[in-house]
């Protein structure tokens, strides 16, 4: 197995994505798109509660 990062390929996924995505958006209602959207934002608040450093301690630990 290669474990060598490609960064073409890396790119052409996200591009391919941010494509399905965008078309997604533009053809799902409204009121679909943004309850979901609204859903993850939430969740990652609810995951950020339980994240165990400290805004203090993860930048001190970023700052290394």
């Amino acid at each position: 197995m290669d474990s060598k990062f490609d960064r073409e390929q890396n790119l052409k996924e996200k591009l391919n994505f941010i494509r399905f995505y965008a078309k997604w958006v533009k053809t799902v209602p409204n009121e679909i798109w943004s309850k979901q959207q609204a859903e993850f934002i939430d969740s990652l608040f609810d995951n950020a509660k339980n994240f165990s450093l400290t805004p203090e301690k993860y930048l001190k630990i970023m700052r290394r």
